[in-house]
């Protein structure tokens, strides 16, 4: 029984092999001596030069794109850590003006922060102006004081406490720079 079981198998694996090997020569013996058989396209050999330049040049286009999207954002970058301009932050102060509070009232902390913050992004740009510091020597010098007397305490207490320094300095750069339109125009 031995051997008859070995002999069925090896007949068995001598016939899967046969099939296969008609399937791979079924599918290889479609082939003419032009090419391919009538069932798969025929794509000459120009065709297929001419898709490898077409390739070449997109990703050529993409690169070139990729590239100036790159010096773009380099671009964006640079602005973006540049001074900001004296004008756009004397309109951020100037967006203040209309506004007050009384101490202890709920809008009171978020007013008195913003114009700290405006005279502070104000003090940044003119220190950093392409004239010099000099053009600002009065503005300069009074956000210098209120510095000094906020000592560097921007809780809302100590903003309310020196409620009147801050609107007080808001007030006079404005008035300055009013008096002033061609140094930040």
């Amino acid at each position: 029984m031995f051997i008859r079981t070995n002999t069925r198998g090896a007949a068995t694996a001598v016939a899967a092999a046969a099939v296969l090997g008609a399937f791979l020569v079924g599918c290889t013996s479609v082939s003419t001596s032009q090419g391919p058989g009538d069932d798969v396209p025929y794509a000459a050999p120009s065709a297929n030069a001419s898709a490898m330049v077409k390739a070449a040049d997109d990703a050529a286009a993409a690169k070139s794109a990729s590239d100036e999207a790159s010096a773009g954002a380099e671009a964006a970058e640079a602005a973006g850590n540049s001074p900001e301009a004296v004008r756009d932050a004397f309109a951020g102060l100037q967006a203040t003006l209309k506004d007050n509070c009384t101490p202890g009232s709920a809008n009171c902390a978020y007013f008195l922060g913003r114009v700290n913050v405006e005279l502070a992004r104000l003090d940044k740009a003119m220190k950093a102006d392409a004239q010099g510091p000099g053009r600002f020597k009065e503005p300069l010098a009074w956000i210098s004081t209120l510095r000094k007397t906020l000592n560097g305490d921007t809780s809302t207490a100590n903003l309310e406490k020196h409620r009147s320094e801050l609107i007080g300095t808001r007030d006079r750069i404005n008035t300055w720079m009013q008096g002033h339109p061609e140094d930040y125009r």
